[in-house]
């Protein structure tokens, strides 16, 4: 089985899923790993807010999720740090945010394809005010997250919309929660599912 973890940066999907790895080894706990990625685009001098690189750069994206999926799936369950409903979301997304009107779905037609073979059985949403966000982020120095600001305005009120229609996302409001309990309700919604599976 096949679990994610979802919301915006700085919501806590990573403290979560480190609880998660120290408390629950009946877990497989697979992190975002995306230094490899970016690495590729930067050599390749592709640039995302160009319609053809952006199509190759979500490619490099698909590719490597599905690998990810692919190691994880071996196991009786696995959490997801974002998993292959991140990168179906932000390819069809992302170009709505840069007011452009891309055709995506037919140009990827193969790819996206094989990625939504890949969704999770079911996906926490963490969410959390703006306010609460911002705070996460300026008590996390170590993590720049230069795309914070255009991912809380322009992302995250279609990422609510996006996943609001799908029929196996629950929701954790994280306001007023220490990082603690937050990982602790986490990890309670993950034997949950678990249960729910046997």
């Amino acid at each position: 089985m096949i679990l994610s973890l979802q919301g915006c940066m700085a919501v806590g999907k990573t403290t979560a899923v480190t609880y998660l790895k120290k408390n629950a080894p009946y877990v497989n706990v697979s992190y975002e790993m995306n230094s490899d990625i970016i690495k590729q685009v930067k050599d390749r001098k592709l640039d995302k807010n160009k319609y053809t690189d952006y199509l190759e750069i979500q490619k490099l994206w698909i590719n490597k999720e599905i690998e990810r999926y692919n190691k994880a799936i071996k196991f009786p369950c696995s959490i997801m740090d974002f998993g292959a409903e991140e990168i179906e979301f932000y390819t069809i997304n992302y170009p709505k945010t840069i007011h452009q009107d891309w055709e995506i779905e037919n140009a990827l037609k193969d790819e996206l394809k094989c990625l939504r073979a890949c969704l999770p059985a079911r996906i926490l949403f963490l969410d959390a005010s703006d306010e609460t966000l911002r705070r996460h982020k300026e008590n996390d120095p170590e993590r720049t997250r230069t795309f914070f600001e255009h991912h809380l305005k322009y992302l995250m009120p279609l990422k609510r919309e996006w996943f609001s229609k799908k029929d196996n996302v629950d929701y954790l409001f994280v306001d007023g929660l220490s990082q603690q309990e937050a990982a602790l309700k986490v990890k309670e919604w993950v034997d949950s599912c678990i249960r729910n599976d046997s």
